[in-house]
């Protein structure tokens, strides 16, 4: 646990909490920080990935950007796991539906992510890893999300690597399958976590339908996401 700070990020061994939020947008970030966190100090700022840790109900917490995509979420759990001693990674983005009795702001639980990626490669496994959520986390944030009110869906998500594909279909075979949404980054978060020996979570909110053409505002994007985002925190 020597290798602080990292190239992408300045902050030392032990600013960050053992459980770590991690919204794509930085400034996602710095409102959850801002609107939920006490005491909230900076620890990171590299490329302006934001990173803030502080309490939440007495309880340590941080919440840092992920970026956008594998690589880059990639890169930043790896070494919130392996160089911060982080526990737990709990995603909380945004997804787009490919399901018809999905509609925008629904939370979304990702059990499984299924992948167009090649990031396991790297393992060397012999046949073809299926990256799950850890079941705790996924089950206390159903129990959370009942407590509270909040409506979720639970079931494979789709962490593609394309956002613009080049084959016109490929939403079609993705939903054939029963998938419920498409997002970037859940995949490669699971895979670091399993082979970290940590846990991940991967919650989303429905921001644009891929067959209704609904999409939410930037600004919602960005600030909309309450009912996930209070969810995420009662995981600590």
């Amino acid at each position: 646990m020597t290798n602080t700070p990292t190239a992408h990020n300045s902050a030392k061994l032990g600013d960050f909490a053992k459980t770590v939020l991690m919204p794509g947008d930085p400034l996602r970030a710095k409102y959850i920080a801002e609107t939920y966190l006490e005491n909230a100090r900076q620890v990171n700022g590299v490329r302006n990935m934001f990173g803030y840790t502080g309490t939440y109900k007495g309880k340590e917490i941080s919440v840092m950007g992920g970026g956008m995509g594998m690589p880059s979420i990639g890169i930043y759990s790896y070494e919130l796991f392996h160089f911060y001693d982080v526990d737990q990674v709990i995603r909380i983005g945004s997804a787009g539906a490919l399901q018809d009795n999905m509609k925008l702001m629904d939370v979304v639980i990702g059990m499984g992510a299924c992948t167009d990626s090649n990031y396991a490669y790297q393992y060397g496994l012999p046949g073809t890893f299926a990256p799950i959520a850890d079941y705790e986390l996924l089950s206390r944030a159903v129990e959370t999300a009942k407590r509270q009110g909040t409506n979720v869906v639970v079931g494979n998500v789709l962490s593609s690597d394309v956002f613009y594909n080049a084959m016109g279909n490929v939403n079609d075979l993705w939903r054939g399958m029963g998938v419920l949404a498409v997002e970037m980054e859940a995949a490669a978060l699971y895979m670091n976590a399993a082979k970290a020996g940590k846990k991940a979570l991967c919650m989303l909110t429905i921001s644009d339908h891929l067959y209704t053409n609904e999409h939410l505002s930037a600004e919602d994007r960005q600030l909309g996401f309450h009912k996930m985002m209070e969810i995420a925190l009662e995981l600590a």
